[in-house]
């Protein structure tokens, strides 16, 4: 009956995070044991006085619609992070709370893309941005990196892309699969390219910026002439472990903000209110009540790397963010592998999952096709373990 679907509907993508966990949930549930570090979740639980704070909003009855851009004392807090950690001057006009930092993007698509516009996306990129590019009308307008440059699109490469048509620009930094971190001086690069195209905005996915090993992170909109044409993107998803309570938020020009809200209010209206009020005490409390995680996911990063290094074939750089390591893998294409023929990276990434009982994602679904998203979200049994039946396998 899919004729009877709009076209809209089934020109999407499944996102192939989401469709990689059900089928390790559906090898589960018939049994086998398999080791998922597909998904991009923390596996910490949610630090103590964060619930503690979602609790003491139940006792206070915060069960009534929330204002539609959230909660005005959230967005003071939200207001106040920007300045402390990214030295960015955002009023309460310019921040729109949203469910989960995907919503945000897909406010931003809605409000900022008319039929035609080009949106240019460093590849690899997240899995979503291109579908919720096109869901938009827009046209997504990919950059090829390689391992070679820790997957960052150059200055040359950002002025080759644009076009009269290019509208935006969508990155990711830390990045979402690669791991990636753009520097100030690489910033500095994009920056001059776009200052002689004035009519380019960005959008800065910065949901990772504390889950960063090089020590210090940098946000675009934080660069000369950047402020005003840069929408700051950033959740509590993933430094808190907050994936389940989904609560985004972006930092904008006040007229991108208002449209932002007027179509939120179409959609969904606002956030969860217990979420927010949650969202309020994990803003305001220091880094180092989080900085356990952080010092456990490099520790993991340092662990998978020197493990994977030790299997031929596995091409890898050093990833200074994120949880996740993105080998190239194209070696093996071509091969058999345990009568398994290898074409491309989806291949092995199901090879992977029906082999070695262990998911991982294709790198095609972040346009990068030599390449495999591996989540050491996970314990370090976990990943000695998904690493040694890797090896046997390949």
């Amino acid at each position: 009956m899919s004729n009877h679907l709009s076209e809209r509907i089934n020109s999407m993508s499944t996102s192939a995070t989401l469709a990689m966990a059900a089928k390790a949930r559906e090898l589960r549930n018939e049994g086998k044991d398999i080791i998922g570090l597909s998904l991009g979740e923390p596996d910490f639980n949610i630090p103590d006085f964060i619930k503690e704070a979602a609790k003491k909003a139940i006792d206070e009855n915060y069960s009534s619609y929330s204002p539609v851009d959230g909660y005005a004392d959230l967005k003071q807090v939200i207001s106040n992070k920007f300045k402390r950690d990214n030295n960015l001057e955002y009023g309460l006009n310019q921040i729109v709370v949203s469910t989960g930092a995907k919503q945000s993007l897909a406010n931003i698509a809605m409000c900022m893309l008319n039929k035609g516009d080009e949106v240019i996306l460093p590849a690899p990129y997240w899995v979503s941005y291109s579908d919720i590019v096109k869901l938009a009308e827009g046209v997504p307008v990919e950059v090829p990196t390689s391992i070679e440059t820790d997957f960052k699109m150059t200055a040359a490469q950002l002025e080759a892309a644009i076009t009269p048509k290019t509208k935006m620009l969508w990155f990711s930094s830390p990045c979402n699969p690669s791991g990636s971190v753009y520097s100030l001086e690489e910033l500095e690069g994009l920056a001059q390219v776009l200052r002689n195209h004035p009519n380019i905005y960005v959008v800065s996915d910065e949901i990772y910026e504390h889950i960063n090993f090089r020590g210090g992170h940098v946000s675009i909109a934080g660069i000369e002439g950047m402020y005003d044409r840069t929408i700051t993107v950033n959740g509590v998803s993933k430094a808190f472990a907050m994936t389940g309570w989904r609560i985004g938020y972006i930092g904008a020009a006040d007229w991108i903000a208002k449209a932002c809200t007027k179509f939120q209010g179409q959609n969904t209206s606002g956030a969860n209110a217990i979420a927010q009020r949650a969202t309020i005490t994990a803003l305001e409390a220091p880094i180092s009540k989080i900085q356990f995680m952080i010092d456990k996911f490099h520790e993991r990063r340092d662990l998978i790397l020197g493990l994977l290094g030790e299997i031929d074939g596995f091409n890898l750089n050093v990833p200074e963010g994120a949880f996740y390591v993105f080998p190239d893998i194209s070696s093996f294409f071509g091969k058999t592998l345990n009568g398994t023929q290898i074409e491309n990276a989806s291949d092995f990434a199901l090879y992977l999952l029906e082999n070695a009982n262990v998911a991982t994602v294709t790198g095609q679904a972040f346009g990068n096709p030599n390449c495999i998203r591996i989540s050491y979200a996970a314990s370090e049994d976990e990943i000695r373990e998904a690493v040694k039946r890797i090896k046997a396998v390949v």
